[in-house]
């Protein structure tokens, strides 16, 4: 299913602000939301790596009270 370099695909991220790669024909799974971006598997995971600069879930990346940055 991946591995067709002809196929579509649609970024997507989850709650976390993690990205992945996902068929656009197919439904997503539970938790992730389409970005938008739709196109050849390279093309999104270049677009990818230019906007996920930050590889922490998101609640890693808050401020915890207590904890020094």
């Amino acid at each position: 299913m991946f591995d067709d370099e002809t196929r579509q695909f649609a970024v997507v991220h989850n709650d976390e602000q993690q990205y992945s790669i996902w068929p656009a024909d197919l439904a997503l799974p539970a938790g992730w939301h389409a970005t938008g971006t739709v196109g050849p598997k390279d093309a999104c995971l270049r677009h990818i790596a230019e906007v996920w600069t930050d590889m922490r879930p998101a609640s890693a990346r808050r401020p915890t009270p207590g904890r020094s940055s």
